[in-house]
């Protein structure tokens, strides 16, 4: 009988020392994918001011989830007069999306983005509309 006791005290340690490697290994995990993510901050970050076109587009991308829907926008705001430039002016018409709202006067490129895409969800419920719309008219 003393056999089964300590058998099953010595099978009850090892599961707890399994346990403790599995737990001490996904600390080590989690750390090293913090630091890692710490350096690609620091190393890759481009701060919004200095965005070029191609962070806008990449921008619109992860917003939209869809590459119908981004390569549509991409090519709207294409068209229009403000080059990606988030102080354009063309009139009353300001920034990426050339939108009448004074608020996009007074924020970034990607801030403008989200704004014209919660106006271009709202007036046309896709991006693809709105750039039919575009063609078709010549104006969103």
């Amino acid at each position: 009988m003393d056999n089964v006791g300590s058998s099953e005290a010595v099978a009850h340690k090892a599961t707890r020392r399994a346990r403790k490697g599995k737990l001490a290994r996904c600390w080590l995990v989690g750390i090293a994918l913090f630091i890692v993510n710490l350096c690609f901050v620091k190393t890759n970050s481009v701060a919004v001011d200095n965005y070029k076109p191609t962070h806008y587009k990449q921008y619109i991308l992860i917003q939209l989830n869809d590459f119908t829907e981004a390569y549509c926008l991409v090519e709207l705001y294409s068209k229009e007069n403000s080059k990606w430039d988030p102080k354009a002016r063309n009139g009353s018409h300001i920034g990426i999306p050339q939108g009448r709202s004074k608020y996009l006067a007074t924020v970034n490129g990607v801030k403008q983005i989200d704004w014209g895409i919660k106006y271009i969800n709202n007036r046309y419920g896709s991006m693809c509309n709105a750039l039919d719309h575009f063609k078709r008219k010549g104006w969103h």
